[in-house]
């Protein structure tokens, strides 16, 4: 790193008061990016702590360590008198506040964005939920499984007849994480031209819903409800997994030139200007036929001599591979995807790399995923003492 420029968020405080994934997750980017997080938990702690089906050497789960880096733990009841009054004195030295209660338990705990900015007006605080602040299924629990079935996400994703098929990565989730990063950061820009903060609604149900450009013009422009496609796509044939001799793997020909380019490769002159396939519409309306006439001639060499081929005529393709492949190969190597962080337990510990990259001020790991209220004390002491500060002012 440049050591004349400091991070980007260097300087602002967060105050992390969610758990799980999406609002620890959304926190950790801003963490990532030099915010000075706080992890404010209760007694029992974040429950990722304990989740997943296997042990690491401390109590702490391998996805509480992929989420949490860069933060400080302070433990706070903020049920009690005292929690809230710690809590209160914390958000007062806070530019950003996350939180992922059911709507309306922060209003009990007296936490809430009108609480908050009556001692703070630039706050700017954002509520992560399952379905949004309002609307009929607001109270409802979610999660990411939830949001997908009930958002339509569901709806296209595997292969038509079969049973239903989740998106493999939580979408729902991690798109929420990402919103709100987004809003999250364009309300502290503007709170530091107007002096005044805001609050954030952000909900699963709407991050999945926002994945569906395609699908959504499809139907708005057709008034067909679109339907699962397997690997392939709306808008374009051949654009799928296609089987070669000894394996799967994907390829795009997506327009003229690459359609006469993969012809060409193919040495099937015929097919370019084929009556069922001449033009993009022709591909798409009789694309099971088509898959069905390009297998056969990918099924003459194995998958990696066919990425080769196509990748030398200038054609997208690629292999399928594995997570444990695609993190330990050479791009993701190269891409820095995966990281060692030393831990007071653990030792050396994985995490999933910076998605990212800033260039003139590259991200780093500065703290460890902290322990249970591993910074209570610390925190507590600055608190009381920027608070006798300002009164003996």
């Amino acid at each position: 790193m440049n050591e004349s420029r400091q991070l980007p968020l260097q300087g602002i405080r967060v105050l992390d008061v969610s758990q799980v994934m999406a609002g620890p997750f959304a926190c950790m980017m801003l963490a990532d990016l030099g915010a000075d997080v706080i992890k404010v938990e209760p007694p029992e702690g974040d429950q990722t702590r304990g989740a997943m089906g296997f042990k690491m050497k401390g109590p702490d789960s391998m996805g509480f360590l992929n989420m949490n880096r860069n933060k400080r733990s302070v433990v706070l009841d903020l049920k009690s008198d005292q929690g809230r009054a710690d809590f209160y004195a914390l958000a007062r030295t806070a530019d950003i506040i996350v939180e992922n209660y059911r709507p309306g338990v922060v209003q009990r705990l007296r936490i809430d964005y009108e609480s908050i900015r009556e001692i703070n007006p630039k706050i700017v605080y954002a509520s992560i939920s399952g379905f949004g602040q309002s609307g009929p299924w607001a109270q409802r629990p979610g999660f990411d499984l939830m949001a997908q079935a009930m958002s339509g996400v569901m709806s296209v994703t595997g292969y038509p007849g079969e049973k239903p098929v989740k998106a493999g990565v939580p979408v729902a989730d991690i798109g929420c994480a990402l919103f709100a990063t987004c809003g999250l950061l364009s309300a502290y820009i503007g709170a530091q031209k107007s002096g005044v903060g805001q609050h954030i609604d952000a909900s699963l149900f709407d991050a999945a819903m926002a994945f569906s450009v395609w699908d959504m013009s499809e139907y708005w422009g057709t008034g067909k409800a679109p339907t699962p496609l397997g690997t392939s796509n709306k808008m374009s044939a051949p654009y799928q997994a296609v089987k070669a001799r000894d394996a799967y793997f994907v390829m795009g020909a997506t327009n003229q030139k690459l359609w006469s380019r993969l012809c060409t490769l193919l040495e099937r002159p015929d097919l370019v200007e084929h009556p069922d396939y001449a033009t993009v519409a022709l591909r798409l309306r009789n694309r099971e036929a088509l898959i069905d006439a390009l297998e056969h001639e990918f099924g003459q060499r194995d998958s990696a001599d066919w990425i080769e081929a196509m990748l030398a005529a200038g054609i997208p393709a690629g292999p399928i591979l594995s997570y444990p492949q695609a993190f330990e190969g050479a791009h993701g190597t190269h891409r820095r995807m995966s990281m060692e962080i030393d831990h007071p337990i653990e030792g050396k510990v994985k995490n999933i790399g910076f998605p990212v990259k800033l260039l003139g001020t590259p991200q780093q790991v500065r703290r460890h995923p902290p322990l249970l209220g591993e910074h209570t004390q610390e925190i507590l002491a600055e608190i009381r003492a920027t608070t006798g500060a300002k009164a003996a002012a």
